[in-house]
C-alpha cells in the first residue's frame, strides 16, 4: 500500500479557514473537529535467543481524525481518519511485514511489531437520537477494560473495526450495545480480515461500588466467550479500593464465515480474574489472579483464547504469552502483584511483579516462569497534552520448555491535540 504522509500543521491551518462547506443553503460539514496524536518511540528487545540480534526500533505513530456534522441533521455526524507508522529507515528490527532484516553477522533482529505502514483508521457515519447511537463504517473499539475486545493500542499500528452497531442507554444506569462486525484492519502490515463476528454487551450501575457487565463476544469460526462482571469504587477517608471479579467461558463458534478455516478443536475453557487495588493518598497497591484454562493436548479441547484483546495490557509487558491470540496450550495462571505512587507533578512510578504457571502440565511441567515490570510516566512541563514515558520488562523462564528470557525497554513520547 502505498505510504501516506500528511503535515498535521498544514492539514490544521486548512481546517482553521473555514467553519463549514455548503451548497445552495445547506451545511454539508460543519463543527468540524480535528483529534491528532503524534507518538515516537523507542523500543528494545533481548528475546534470549542466540540465533536472533537485539532489536533496536525507532518509530513514530502519527493519527489523524476529522469529525463534522453532515447536512445540517440533527445528531448527524461523520469521521474520517488515518494511522501512519514510520521507522525512519531504520530496520534493525524484524517488523513482521514480510521481511527479515539481519544484521552485520547475518542473524535477524528480535521481533518488533510496528512496521512501517499507513491505513485509514476511521472512515464512519453516526446517528445519534435521543439515547441511542447508530453507527457504520471503520472505527476503534474499546469494551470494559479491553480484554477480550480492543484495538492493541499499544502497538504503533492500532487495530480498527469495520462494524455495524447500534448503542443506547435510555434506561437509568444501563448502557447496552449490539454490533455485527465485519472486517478488521491494522496491528500488522497489510492485515485485512474480513469476520462475521456479533459483540453483544450490556452493563447496568447499581451503585459507585457495584456495576454488573454481561456480554457474549461470537467471533466466527472460533469461539464464543461470555461472561458477567462485577466491578467498583469504594472511598474511605483517604483509601480508595477499586476491585473487579470476572467469569467467562468460552464454547463452540456460533458465527460462521466461508472465507476461513474453523478453529481445530472443541471450544470448552473458562476464565476468571480477581483484582483489589488501593490508592492510599497517592500510593498504590494491588494484587490480582488471573485464570485462563488449559487442554491436555489430547483432550480434544482449546485453550482460553483472548482473540481481540488488548493483550499487553496483561501477562507481562515482555508479551511471552498469547503470541498469536493462541497462548499456551497448557493455559496460563497469572499471579501478580502491583506497587507505585502517583502525585500531580511527579507523575506516576508502577512496579509490576508477576508469577506464572500452567494450568495444565506441558512435558510434565507446569512452571512458566516469572516477570518484573517497571514503569515512569508524567506530563512533560511547558507543553500541553506531552506525556513522556520510560518502561521495562524482565522476564524469567521457567522449567516449561519452548520461553526464553527476555528483557525489553521503551522510551515514548505522546503528544495529542484538539481543535475543540
Amino acid at each position: 500500500m502505498k505510504k501516506i504522509t500528511m503535515s498535521a500543521v498544514a492539514l490544521t491551518a486548512i481546517m482553521g479557514s473555514f467553519s463549514s462547506v455548503s451548497a445552495d443553503g445547506i451545511n454539508i460539514l460543519d463543527d468540524i473537529k480535528l483529534d491528532a496524536e503524534i507518538r515516537p518511540r523507542y523500543e528494545m528487545v533481548d528475546d534470549g535467543n542466540s540465533a536472533t540480534a537485539n532489536a533496536n526500533a525507532i518509530t513514530a505513530r502519527t493519527k489523524l481524525k476529522v469529525t463534522a456534522n453532515l447536512f445540517d441533521v440533527e445528531g448527524l455526524s461523520a469521521s474520517v481518519g488515518i494511522i501512519s507508522v514510520n521507522n525512519f529507515g531504520s530496520h534493525q528490527y524484524n517488523p513482521k511485514d514480510g521481511h527479515e532484516y539481519t544484521d552485520g553477522s547475518g542473524d535477524p533482529y528480535a521481533v518488533v511489531v510496528d512496521p512501517q505502514y499507513a491505513m485509514i483508521s476511521n472512515a464512519a457515519v453516526n446517528y445519534k437520537v435521543g439515547d441511542t447511537l447508530l453507527h457504520a463504517g471503520r472505527g476503534q473499539v474499546n469494551l470494559d477494560n479491553q480484554r477480550f475486545i480492543g484495538t492493541v493500542g499499544w502497538r504503533q499500528l492500532e487495530r480498527s473495526y469495520d462494524s455495524v452497531f447500534v448503542a443506547n442507554n435510555s434506561i437509568k444506569n444501563l448502557s447496552v450495545l449490539a454490533a455485527w462486525v465485519y472486517g478488521l484492519q491494522g496491528v500488522t502490515a497489510g492485515e485485512t480480515t474480513d469476520t462475521n463476528t456479533v459483540l453483544l454487551h450490556a452493563a447496568y450501575t447499581v451503585m459507585p461500588a457495584l456495576k454488573i457487565t454481561a456480554y457474549d463476544y461470537m467471533i466466527a469460526n472460533v469461539h464464543d466467550t461470555y461472561g458477567i462482571a462485577l466491578t467498583g469504587n469504594v472511598k474511605m477517608d483517604s483509601v480508595k479500593l477499586n476491585y473487579r471479579a470476572e467469569y467467562a467461558v468460552q464454547s463452540d463458534a456460533t458465527m460462521e464465515i466461508h472465507t476461513q478455516t474453523p478453529t481445530t478443536g472443541k471450544a470448552d475453557a473458562d476464565y476468571y480474574n480477581l483484582d483489589l487495588g488501593a490508592n492510599i493518598s497517592g500510593v498504590l497497591a494491588g494484587v490480582n489472579y488471573e485464570f485462563l484454562s488449559g487442554s491436555t493436548g489430547t483432550d480434544g479441547k482449546t485453550n482460553f483464547q483472548p482473540t481481540l484483546g488488548t493483550n499487553h495490557k496483561f501477562n507481562g509487558w515482555a508479551d511471552k504469552f498469547f503470541v498469536g491470540n493462541t497462548g499456551p496450550l497448557g493455559g496460563l495462571i497469572d499471579a501478580n502483584v502491583r506497587l507505585g505512587y502517583k502525585a500531580k507533578g511527579i507523575g506516576k512510578f508502577l512496579a509490576v511483579y508477576h508469577d506464572f504457571t500452567a494450568d495444565k502440565e506441558m512435558g510434565g511441567k507446569d512452571d512458566l516462569g516469572s516477570e518484573i515490570d517497571v514503569l515512569y510516566t508524567n506530563k512533560i512541563p511547558g507543553v500541553n497534552g506531552l506525556t513522556g514515558m520510560l518502561k521495562y520488562a524482565d522476564y524469567s523462564k521457567g522449567s516449561v520448555a519452548g520461553y526464553t528470557d527476555t528483557q525489553k525497554f521503551w522510551a515514548m513520547l505522546d503528544y495529542k491535540f484538539s481543535t475543540k
